[in-house]
């Protein structure tokens, strides 16, 4: 189950500073615009589309900020040739981390990701080399306060979700990664908040760590992951994030 160490990760960026935000923002802005000149401006036909829709939306991207980035997206005709590229590789103390790129200089991105890795004690692998620890879904989150269980399950299954987990105050569920958009868009037409909907990598098996300072390395690491804009996610199988805090 990953609901131990995603909520905790789920607070943290909850507590982000507004340049944060603006960060982030900027992120799925980018992410928003490549899946429209990928497959069009219609979240109905780009089922790419319809999930990081849904990943704005959980992440309290605005609407009229989502628009006007699809129509400047399908008005353009250049812009930064962006691609996706997945990074893997072992944290301190061997803790598997995938990362996600989308970036116009490959070699800039892959620079600073091995950068990072080799800082705090981790190294970047080749392809292949942790994926197979993880497996690919569409991940949705909501706090449990004023939510009543048994209907939101019978909703989420209704909408298509695989799983329905409960953990740490939250609500977590499970979609097929194509389905993560439609699930979630069914649940917020029904009045449901998220604290997250994403097409995530699910770790099979955690690691738990106990030395302070290697907690702290990873803990580092994650950070200077997430406050490159080239890096789009971040997931690892590491067991306590929060007792790093």
């Amino acid at each position: 189950m990953s609901g131990h160490s995603k909520w905790s990760t789920i607070k943290r960026k909850k507590e982000k500073t507004d340049n944060a935000r603006a960060k982030v923002f900027t992120k799925i802005g980018r992410e928003i615009a490549v899946c429209v000149r990928e497959g069009g401006p219609d979240p109905a036909s780009n089922s790419k589309l319809k999930d990081v829709i849904a990943k704005a939306k959980a992440n309290n991207v605005p609407n009229d900020n989502i628009e006007r980035i699809i129509k400047k997206a399908a008005g353009e005709g250049g812009g930064a040739n962006y691609e996706t590229i997945v990074y893997e590789g072992y944290g301190p103390n061997g803790i598997a981390v995938i990362v996600e790129a989308l970036t116009d200089n490959r070699n800039r991105t892959a620079g600073d990701v091995r950068h990072y890795f080799d800082k705090y004690g981790g190294n970047m692998g080749q392809s292949g080399c942790v994926s197979f620890l993880f497996t690919k879904q569409g991940q949705i989150l909501l706090e449990q306060e004023d939510v009543d269980e048994d209907q939101l399950m019978e909703d989420a299954l209704e909408a298509g979700a695989t799983d329905f987990l409960t953990e740490e105050g939250i609500f977590e569920i499970r979609t097929d990664p194509y389905d993560c958009g439609a699930v979630s868009a069914a649940l917020a037409e029904k009045g449901y908040t998220f604290l997250s909907a994403e097409v995530a990598y699910i770790p099979s098996t955690y690691v738990k760590l106990t030395d302070p300072d290697t907690m702290t390395n990873m803990q580092k690491m994650l950070d200077m992951f997430e406050d490159n804009d080239d890096i789009q996610g971040v997931w690892h199988n590491w067991e306590n994030p929060e007792d790093a805090e």
